[in-house]
């Protein structure tokens, strides 16, 4: 054999031993990231839940609304709620008025 291709083949070993320990480093990190990828997929599961079953997720708030600020706490964030929706119609049609005419 040349000395050239000796070189190649001795580059090449080099290479593979490095491949081989990056391998293995990354086989660590990979141990490392198992439960917190573990704990991601599971909230990602529970969103898709959540978005999949809507009247349960209005449901369950909710009920923590009505915990944290009673009955009459939830009325009044509804009425607010009403109350601004109203308002936002009405400004949206005297915009769309005014587009109208001019």
């Amino acid at each position: 054999m040349n000395e050239k291709m000796v070189g190649l083949m001795r580059r090449r070993g080099e290479l593979l031993a490095k491949i081989a320990t990056q391998r293995d480093q990354l086989g660590e990190i990979g141990k490392q990231l198992q439960i917190p990828l573990a704990l991601a997929d599971r909230g990602v599961a529970a969103v898709r839940f959540l978005r999949g079953h809507p009247l349960l997720t209005a449901g369950v708030a909710t009920f923590v609304v009505i915990r944290r600020r009673g009955l009459a706490g939830l009325l009044r964030g509804a009425w607010r709620l009403w109350k601004g929706y109203r308002y936002v119609t009405g400004v949206s049609a005297k915009l769309s008025q005014r587009s109208q005419v001019s």
